[in-house]
């Protein structure tokens, strides 16, 4: 099993980046922005939320960590710090 350990301030990072990808195609689709104005928005928090994309698929596959499941007693006796 693969757990994941995420501070607050890295899981702000990538809900923020999701939440701006996210955003900015919708303000695409919308209209109740004038079109340019709109456009000029949504591409730039596009830009934004694709740029942080993959530093924060980096920081969050790096802070993963891997169990492992003991199959027998002498392997414990391997393990250190037990």
């Amino acid at each position: 099993m693969t757990n994941f350990i995420l501070s607050p301030p890295l899981l702000g990072f990538v809900v923020a980046s999701r939440a701006a990808l996210a955003f900015g195609v919708g303000l695409l689709v919308a209209n109740r922005i004038p079109e340019p104005r709109r456009r000029k928005i949504a591409l730039t928090l596009i830009g934004l939320g694709a740029a942080t994309t993959i530093p924060a698929a980096r920081l969050v596959f790096g802070s993963r960590k891997q169990e492992r499941l003991v199959e027998s007693p002498l392997e414990v006796a391997e393990l250190p710090g037990l």
